[in-house]
């Protein structure tokens, strides 16, 4: 596809990129242990990560029966000792150390600052809802659930049913500890979130059909546990009739304003952007996605519209052929090195009808290929299971990841249109630049919504009115669930298009300075090897360029 190559790498891109500057979860104990005095003069890699394991500790909320502890006490407790950390952290001297080292310090200060940020500015425990999360059904496709929830969610997605005997007493304790869990929650929430709160009663009618539906199905096979889903199904519609009644008054702003905005990208998720800089990056990025979309469209004129699949079998048989050719693709043409435990699933289980096809279901439906690309998501969890570096391989707290998968999945979308994985439909092509367009228009929402410049029903309507074809439902659980994601974890939505071009960036140095025919799986390979961490880091470590570490402030 020489022809289209230019759509990954834009020299005016490139010109701009160029001139741009930058849930707490876990088990029970924590916060309340005594913090050791500042360690000596003479400190070591290992005694840095000894620091982080303690740190990792501290983190973690206190849990009784089952109720973690985000009481406005214990909160308050664990902030007073906050400054001990940092100032620890500080007294370490990782400047002789090998890059390498140097990055994983600076991984470590970003949490440090996360649990700063959630204290100073996000507070979820006290102003967003949906922090007060007690069941997912699905896994999640990054390392940790995209935005701030509470620690002990009841993950249905980790359990088969029958239930074993730890399963089972899992479970009863999850449950048992639901209405205490929500009743706490009314104490913390004291904040006017208007958008939040709102987003929140959404949450809280998810969780309630969830409820019903895990009592259904443990009738039989597990009787009596059902009383406590009844029961935690009722605290649930208590609470968000509680949330209804208190929202009707509110107007306060939801978003964190540019200023926090910047501070934290710059010093949690270690981007080198600002708000200023991420919104002329979507901007570009949408304008050029449409742009080409119809010129896409000009040069396909001649061969048929995609066609939805008209059945479950048709698209059954879409989806088995497209996973056989994607890892065919991958390893042939030398993409990155696919090893045998990878896989993606080519199973579908369910069919929507016209009138409720959202927007990725509209891409699947006409070929499920794109999509696949983004499911690196999946093959990346595989590796990451293997990972046994001691700080790499463990999910990084507060989304600190998301400039690196979610702007990884996306970018590899489009490399892969420009390595030819869609030549033999080049209708499909014109998928991956409506995605591209998607992706950026929920990025500018983002922004929007944090600069108190638009309501979430702004952003939506925004979304709805930008994306090509009228894909987005305007009530459809995509857009309403991204939008509650974005206000509850700044910067998710400008992760996909903020990293992607941080991705296509890298790639261009690296092939500068490594030698134009270094190729494309070394390129790969290298860049999985180190791990889920900030792009910015990573580039650090690959290329030795320090110019993004110094907009950083490092």
């Amino acid at each position: 596809m020489p022809k289209l190559r230019s759509i990954v790498f834009t020299a005016g891109l490139f010109v701009f990129l160029a001139g741009c500057s930058s849930g707490p979860s876990g088990e029970q104990a924590g916060s309340g242990d005594t913090v050791t005095p500042a360690l000596p003069a003479e400190q070591s890699y290992e005694d840095l990560l000894s620091f982080w394991r303690e740190f990792r500790e501290f983190q973690k909320p206190k849990v009784t029966a089952g109720v973690p502890d985000y009481t406005a006490a214990a909160m308050a407790a664990q902030k007073s000792r906050l400054k001990e950390f940092q100032d620890r952290l500080a007294a370490f001297d990782p400047m002789t150390w090998p890059v390498a080292r140097r990055v994983d310090y600076e991984v470590i200060r970003a949490e440090i600052n996360g649990l700063e940020f959630d204290h100073r500015v996000l507070r979820p425990w006290s102003r967003i809802p949906v922090f007060y999360a007690v069941i997912q059904t699905s896994e999640h496709d990054v390392p940790l659930r995209e935005g701030p929830e509470i620690h002990g969610v009841l993950n249905l997605w980790q359990l088969t049913f029958p239930l074993d005997e730890k399963s089972h007493a899992l479970v009863r304790e999850k449950l048992s500890a639901i209405p205490a869990i929500l009743a706490q929650a009314k104490t913390n929430l004291v904040e006017d979130t208007a958008d939040l709160w709102l987003l929140g009663i959404r949450q809280k009618g998810r969780e309630s059909a969830a409820m019903e539906s895990l009592g259904k199905r443990m009738s039989a096979m597990h009787p009596d546990l059902v009383p406590l889903a009844e029961q935690a199904r009722a605290a649930v519609d208590e609470f968000r009739g509680w949330l209804e009644e208190r929202h009707k008054s509110m107007k306060g702003p939801s978003g964190i304003g540019i200023a926090d905005f910047d501070w934290y990208q710059k010093n949690v998720h270690l981007v080198p952007y600002t708000w200023a800089d991420q919104l002329r990056i979507a901007e570009r990025e949408l304008e050029r996605s449409l742009a080409y979309l119809e010129l896409e469209k000009r040069r396909n004129a001649s061969l048929p519209p995609l066609r939805a699949a008209a059945d479950l079998d048709e698209l059954q048989r879409r989806q088995k052929e497209a996973v056989a050719y994607y890892f065919d693709f991958l390893r042939k043409r030398e993409i990155f090195t696919v090893p045998e435990y990878m896989s993606l699933s080519d199973e579908v289980r369910s069919f929507a009808p016209p009138d409720r096809r959202d927007y990725f279901t509209q891409i699947t439906y006409r070929d499920p290929l794109p999509l696949l690309c983004h499911s690196v998501h999946w093959l990346e969890k595989q590796r990451e299971k293997r990972n046994t570096d001691p700080l790499r391989g463990t999910p990084l707290l507060y989304n600190i990841w998301d400039s690196r998968a979610e702007g990884f999945a996306t970018a590899f979308e489009e490399m892969m249109l420009g390595a030819g994985m869609f030549d033999r439909n080049p209708r499909v092509r014109e998928l991956v630049l409506n995605l591209l367009a998607f992706r950026a228009i929920r990025a500018i929402a983002d922004l929007k919504l944090h600069s108190r410049e638009w309501t979430v029903e702004e952003a939506i309507q925004y979304a709805v009115k930008t994306t090509p074809y009228g894909w987005v439902l305007p009530d459809g659980a995509t857009i309403w669930g991204d939008m509650s994601i974005y206000l509850s974890q700044p910067g998710y939505g400008t992760s996909y298009v903020v990293g992607k071009v941080q991705v296509e960036k890298l790639l261009a140095d690296y092939s500068r300075m490594k030698g134009y025919d270094a190729g494309l799986r070394t390129f790969l390979d290298e860049f999985f090897a180190k791990g889920l961490i900030p792009q910015s880091l990573i580039r650090w470590e690959m290329t030795g360029l320090d110019d993004e570490m110094k907009r950083l402030g490092r």
